[in-house]
């Protein structure tokens, strides 16, 4: 009975070490190809908000710096729940600061009322966000 041993030479090693670099360019190139949220002006905020169907008034845009709440609960928690079931979760920033940008919207369906769209933005990056109505029994649902 023969047995084959494989050896692990510094051929074989640099072979390795090129196909995962091939592997991980390939990976890169497909993550890039994603576009990039540019969040960081009202023209990108505005943007991002109407890729997502809703048209907004850039000049009614409030700004306000918060602090998200180091603990979740009550309303907040049932408000990140929201967040959660359109793909973002506030509790990842807890304690952090991070600004809300508020804007008109102006394009909702069937609605005499004032609605607003709310967008949490941390580092340059959208965490959280709502679509809202200012009325007494008005509503409010995620952006998505």
């Amino acid at each position: 009975m023969k047995i084959k041993a494989l050896k692990f030479t510094k051929k074989t090693a640099i072979a390795i070490i090129l196909a995962f670099s091939v592997l991980l360019a390939g990976v890169v190139l497909a993550v890039s190809k994603t576009p990039a949220e540019d969040v960081g002006t009202t023209e990108g905020r505005v943007a991002y908000l109407s890729a997502l169907g809703w048209e907004v008034d850039p000049a009614t845009e409030l700004s306000e710096v918060i602090i998200l709440p180091r603990v979740f609960d009550g309303v907040m928690l049932t408000y990140n729940r929201m967040q959660q079931a359109q793909g973002f979760d506030l509790s990842l920033y807890a304690g952090r600061e991070c600004t809300r940008y508020t804007y008109k919207v102006i394009n909702y369906p069937n609605s005499d009322d004032t609605v607003l769209a709310q967008l949490f933005i941390c580092g340059n990056r959208v965490v959280g966000g709502d679509i809202h109505s200012t009325a007494l029994d008005g509503f409010m649902h995620g952006l998505k």
